[in-house]
């Protein structure tokens, strides 16, 4: 066990060296939060089941972006611990029969070669909202900055980021200490980070604009080329995203960025800046089992067009999990930004009790597959998309790894995808198109 998890490690993480703390994130104390549901009732609430608001979501999110994974279970009392840490890393390759996380087959459109881990690592577990157990808490501080070896060495090469403004915190200056530190290596890694429009700037775009906001994350990165970025805008009714789309890729042929993408984007808007020359690549979107608008119409164009989505929330902030299986809905404690965010969707998905028929349909595959858990199930359904090359899930602490790995140990067969969408079809439909609830519109 020991040999095995040390061999994943790279030898570089391992070296003795000087290590510099990250800046820890501030933030005030919070108590969790418990869903009010009756678990008896599939009427769409017109409250969350987790008693938020809209703009209390929004606040959390502004241009959110990651799902969690699994369950946060303390880890075992052995394993390796990395230097400096306290935390034992024997969940990392344990299992020798389980397979890296492999690439993409092909490079996303308008790239030569940027072809991401099919798990890309979310980072918006390290803005602050995230800590949760705090005895199984790896989102500040020097924690932070290890973490990221064990991804690598499991396959998980690309790391999705943002500024401060879309509601990242310090993620960015996190990965750039791990770069700097050797934690991991720059060309062993795939860096997208995001360009948030939200303010005057929307009315009035420049390309001057939009090279100083490339220049700052990659001060932060440290790093003299962006991977991907991807572009949120705020207000529809200001016309100029085009203008930024297309900037962005006069940034990508000056070599400063190597691919433009979107993120929260709906299909109108979407397929404007393509028919105006921007060379989207992707399009970085909410796309799970409780979150099925991208089948209105944007998987179909995206097909049609050659546009990659990246899907973030793919187990809903953890609650696709066996951790929450026959769990009554006055006992799920949101302790994280991610669970209040994605309890949010569960009215507008189906209600809590059809949630739980889902949950356990998902533990019967998984079961059928081995015993994988319920998050891989819910994961693997996603990563099925003919458009979605990788997803993006986050996780506070490096134990979930093995659990990366295995969604790629078993793939869902005709008959799994079958009772799936039985079940979803007993559900709620969607109405909209991506993200349109989020600005004030409809399901």
């Amino acid at each position: 066990m020991f040999a095995a998890s040390v061999a994943t490690v790279p030898a570089h993480a391992l070296a003795t060296r000087r290590r510099r703390d990250a800046r820890p994130v501030s933030e005030k104390g919070t108590s969790p939060r418990r869903v009010i549901a009756r678990a008896s009732s599939d009427e769409t609430p017109r409250a969350s089941p987790a008693e938020i608001t809209r703009r209390a979501v929004l606040s959390t999110a502004a241009g959110l972006a990651a799902g969690v994974s699994a369950n946060d279970e303390p880890p075992a009392s052995r394993g390796v611990v990395l230097p400096g840490s306290r935390f034992p890393f024997d969940q990392v390759a344990s299992a020798a029969d389980l397979p890296s996380v492999p690439r993409a087959s092909s490079p996303l459109k308008h790239t030569r070669d940027l072809a991401p881990s099919r798990v890309i690592k979310g980072c918006w577990q390290l803005s602050g909202g995230h800590r949760g157990d705090a005895a199984t808490d790896r989102t500040s501080g020097t924690a932070a900055v290890e973490d990221f070896a064990p991804f690598v060495a499991a396959g998980v090469t690309t790391f999705d980021t943002g500024p401060e403004a879309c509601g990242y915190g310090p993620s960015e200056l996190v990965i750039g200490e791990a770069l700097r530190e050797g934690f991991v290596r720059r060309d062993e890694v795939q860096l997208f980070t995001k360009m948030c429009c939200v303010g005057r700037e929307q009315s009035n775009m420049t390309s001057d604009w939009v090279n100083q906001k490339l220049d700052l994350p990659k001060r932060r990165l440290g790093v003299d080329t962006l991977d991907l970025v991807q572009m949120y805008w705020n207000d529809y009714g200001q016309k100029r995203y085009v203008d930024a789309a297309l900037f962005l890729t006069e940034a990508k042929h000056a070599g400063t960025i190597g691919a433009v993408g979107l993120t929260n984007f709906d299909t109108k808007r979407m397929a404007e800046m393509i028919d105006a020359g921007a060379e989207i690549s992707s399009n970085q979107i909410q796309f799970s089992l409780l979150d099925r608008r991208p089948e209105r119409v944007m998987v179909e164009y995206c097909e049609k067009n050659g546009v990659a989505l990246l899907p973030y929330g793919v187990v809903a902030g953890g609650l696709l999990s066996d951790k929450f299986l026959a769990l009554p809905g006055e006992d799920v404690v949101l302790d994280t930004s991610s669970k209040r965010k994605y309890a949010s969707v569960l009215g507008y998905a189906g209600g809590y009790a059809w949630f739980q028929s889902l949950l356990g349909v998902l533990k019967t595959i998984g079961d059928k597959h081995g015993g994988v858990s319920i998050a891989n199930v819910a994961a693997r359904w996603t990563l099925q998309s003919p458009v979605v090359p990788a997803v993006i899930l986050g996780a506070r602490n490096a134990t979930h790894v093995d659990d990366h790995r295995a969604l790629f140990s078993f793939q869902l067969d005709d008959s799994d995808l079958a009772a799936i969408r039985d079940v979803l079809d007993r559900g709620k439909k969607p109405k909209e198109d991506c993200y349109q609830w989020e600005r004030g519109g409809g399901w």
